[in-house]
């Protein structure tokens, strides 16, 4: 602790990996820069494989009120969009460099995988990804 009575503990290393909080950002349109934030507690980055947590996801978006919008979108990619204390892209969206950030092996571990505690993943179609990769436009300033 510091002498503030703050803890020195940075966050990513606050909770341990078999209860970590992740933020998956759920976008909609890259164009017009929609997306929407499902937090998630307690998640166990040892056991959880990236197959589950999109599932987890999908059901989430499927079940849970006010996700009504997002239920067309064929959710078929996770990505990391930033670890806790990490550098943010300047695009808005999503990261558009480091496609080895692109999950595809979906029974890896989260954990296996480098992703801590407060880390922010991203889930979208991977076509829509592909079409905004190649011409980053917005249509939404």
């Amino acid at each position: 602790m510091s002498s503030e009575g703050i803890s020195d503990v940075l966050t990513n290393l606050a909770k341990p990996v078999t209860s970590a909080t992740l933020t998956i950002r759920v976008i909609k349109s890259f164009t017009f820069r929609t997306e929407k934030s499902l937090v998630l507690h307690d998640v166990n980055l040892e056991t959880l494989t990236v197959g589950q947590l999109k599932e987890q996801v999908r059901q989430a978006v499927k079940t849970l009120p006010g996700w009504k919008p997002y239920r067309t979108v064929e959710l078929d990619t996770l990505k990391l969009y930033t670890k806790a204390h990490g550098a943010k892209t300047t695009n808005l969206i999503i990261n558009l460099d480091h496609d080895e950030w692109i999950y595809e092996d979906e029974d890896a571990t989260l954990a296996n995988l480098g992703i801590e505690n407060e880390s922010e993943l991203s889930i979208f179609n991977h076509k829509d990804y592909e079409e905004f990769k190649a011409n980053p436009e917005t249509k939404w300033e």
